[in-house]
């Protein structure tokens, strides 16, 4: 079959391969490149570095509503599109272009988690289940039918990140197996009412304040690795949070009340958080108890929700 890919971060790559794999890859079509790092310096996103590697044309439209996207779709001669975290909600003029439309892989199980950071949100929510849905791209954010759906369990201790990679190859094989079977899916329509969101992070949402029960602080710390990070005040300096679980444990919320080989242990409102491994300001990450070693933190600090 004769595709587009359209997808732009690094949970997009694994399908972008697997299509050109199985299928003719008329054209590639991700966000431009961005200032990065310190330096700012212009970085491309790794679906174009993908798509260069495998010598295949690609675009980077600074709008998908100027008409250029639409025509080169159009132009493009394919018979649909897949979508795998463009970046942008394509209009209807876009949506239309090609015969059967955009498929998009999806990370949740719609329709919970519509919206720009689904594995994150699942993780912070500390949902036991997530998985993948291919589904038919409409005007709305998310709002299609859903063609076909693979589940994953969740591990309690897994980060955002571990998740994310674990589902970016099992959206491939989704999207090669949907494509497969394409005339034969039967399209789900979702129940709109039972919808539930996944804005994008922010900074911001990684401000941990441990006034709340153990489970839910240590998943949050979890969805935060590895953008925007966890972070708490200590000594007055920011501190990153990495690694955390639920435990036993009490007093006031932020206390540090144990230090051992397996990290720090934290008071919450309900029980405490081990936390393994930390960043303060201008160091590397290390292990806890290798920074509590160098009197980086003491038991009796206290760990507060930056202002």
């Amino acid at each position: 079959m004769r595709v587009v890919f359209m997808g732009s971060p690094a949970f997009a790559v694994p399908c972008l391969r697997a299509l050109a794999a199985h299928h003719q890859v008329a054209l590639v079509v991700s966000q431009p490149d961005k200032p990065a790092g310190r330096g700012g310096q212009l970085t491309a996103p790794p679906v174009k570095v993908a798509a260069l590697e495998l010598g295949l044309p690609i675009i980077q439209p600074r709008s998908a509503r100027t008409g250029e996207l639409r025509d080169a779709l159009v132009a493009s001669g394919a018979e649909l599109a897949a979508v795998v975290a463009y970046g942008k909600i394509l209009p209807a003029d876009v949506l239309a272009a090609l015969p059967r439309g955009c498929l998009n892989v999806h990370g949740s199980i719609l329709p919970r988690y519509r919206g720009a950071a689904p594995v994150q949100w699942a993780v912070i929510h500390g949902d036991a289940e997530t998985g993948v849905d291919i589904m038919q791209l409409d005007e709305g954010m998310d709002t299609g039918p859903v063609l076909l759906e693979k589940r994953v369990a969740i591990d309690p201790e897994e980060t955002a990140g571990e998740l994310l990679e674990r589902l970016a190859p099992l959206g491939a094989a989704a999207l090669i197996e949907a494509l497969a079977h394409l005339d034969a899916l039967v399209p789900r329509p979702q129940d709109h009412a039972a919808a539930t969101h996944a804005p994008m992070l922010e900074k911001a949402d990684g401000a941990i304040d441990f006034i709340g029960p153990a489970a839910v602080v240590a998943a949050r710390i979890r969805g935060m690795d590895p953008w925007p990070g966890a972070y708490a005040t200590h000594r007055e300096q920011p501190l990153k949070l990495f690694r955390a679980r639920a435990v036993a444990g009490g007093d006031a919320p932020g206390a540090v009340i144990a230090i051992d080989a397996t990290g720090i242990t934290v008071a919450c409102g309900d029980g405490a958080v081990a936390i393994r491994d930390v960043q303060a300001a201008g160091r590397k990450r290390m292990a806890a108890a290798q920074f509590a070693a160098g009197r980086g933190i003491a038991v009796g600090d206290v760990l507060r929700k930056p202002t």
